[in-house]
């Protein structure tokens, strides 16, 4: 028998999604400790599991998968091979569907008149508070993309402006903006994409009360405090006008404790999404709401309220933490809209988290 972390590692399939499909009767446990819940696989199980991760790498339809798996092990196995033909079709199809599409989009992207860039100047130079930028990095940190296919969000967008700087990162699936005032720069608004590394190293130097400069000069940017400094190259890209992002539809509000709601969260119900592609994931979703009275709950699995708004937990938790106030302001409205947390203090340090699309 294997646990379900060892299946886990031997099938290609995360914890997550194989408590998804047992949830689904699609690769139900051999056996269930009554006691713990804790599930075990039968050997025979192994090659059902590997053959049930080609089929989402393939991107199969969860309906069609079920009959495959049902069909596989039989001596006639017609139904199996039209339904792996059939998805090649469609997958086919789709693809050229989409080459189409993206073809017009890059002809159109081709045609429209460029932008005028914001302008990397050769001097600028700006003093700001330790502290304010140390908690400006911590708020929005967390939001920076991994994802090396996006070269442009791997790191965080110093957006000045005035007597100002906003400090903005995203990963497409949350977005975190903060802000620190600023002296010594009132001149036209300057974008630098500070790379993730040089961030951290800069927050690395913000120990103290005083305050630090910030130099960029070309594509090179600075941070002096007393005799330290850290220096390292902006990344070549444009951000994204994030300003477009952050104007959500007003949605219903609530206060909320931020310890008490973290547990609830932590230890609260959740409802698996599957998620196809190479690395076969599945993610963890809360189900939220403002009730009447003001207050978040968090639904359960099944319930088919069509207000509850699903948000990747680990976010939610992640958001919660940058947040870095005991209480803090949910912004939940309609279920295919954002989610914002925000600070009663400080309306200028947010952050954003994309819902998920639940099906029924």
């Amino acid at each position: 028998m294997r646990s379900i972390g060892e299946m886990a590692g031997d099938s290609g399939l995360s914890v997550s999604a194989l408590r998804f499909y047992d949830r689904g009767g699609v690769l139900v446990p051999a056996w269930v400790d009554p006691v713990s819940g804790y599930r075990w696989y039968g050997p025979e199980q192994l090659g059902e599991a590997r053959l049930l991760a080609r089929l989402r790498r393939a991107g199969m339809p969860l309906a069609d998968i079920r009959l495959v798996l049902a069909g596989w092990f039989s001596e006639d196995t017609d139904l199996v091979r039209k339904l792996l033909a059939t998805h090649v079709r469609r997958l086919e199809a789709g693809l050229s569907d989409a080459r189409n599409e993206f073809s017009t989009l890059r002809a159109l992207l081709e045609r429209r008149e460029k932008p005028m860039p914001l302008p990397r100047t050769h001097a600028v130079s700006l003093s700001v508070s330790a502290p304010e930028l140390a908690d400006a990095l911590d708020a929005v940190r967390f939001a920076a993309s991994t994802d090396p296919e996006l070269p442009m969000l791997g790191g965080l967008l110093f957006d000045i402006e005035g007597q100002t700087l906003d400090v903005v990162a995203t990963d497409r699936y949350r977005m975190a903006v903060a802000r620190a005032a600023t002296s010594g720069h009132a001149e036209t608004r300057v974008q630098i994409i500070v790379p993730s590394p040089l961030a951290d190293a800069m927050r690395a130097l913000l120990g103290g009360e005083e305050s630090v400069r910030i130099a960029v000069d070309g594509d090179r940017v600075t941070l002096e405090t007393g005799d330290r400094q850290t220096a390292g190259q902006c990344l070549g890209h444009d951000f994204p006008d994030y300003r477009r992002l952050v104007n959500l539809p007003a949605g219903q509000r609530a206060l909320v404790d931020v310890a008490t709601f973290q547990e609830a969260v932590e230890t609260g119900p959740v409802r698996t999404r599957e998620v196809s592609g190479p690395d076969e994931t599945a993610a963890d979703l809360s189900l939220l709401k403002v009730t009447a009275d003001g207050a978040v709950t968090i639904g359960v699995d099944g319930d088919d309220d069509q207000s509850l708004v699903a948000v990747n937990r680990e976010f939610l938790l992640h958001a919660l933490a940058a947040g870095a106030r005991d209480r803090l302001i949910l912004e939940i409205g309609a279920p295919a809209a954002p989610i914002a947390i925000r600070r009663p203090d400080d309306e200028d340090t947010f952050s954003i988290l994309m819902p998920f699309r639940l099906e029924n």
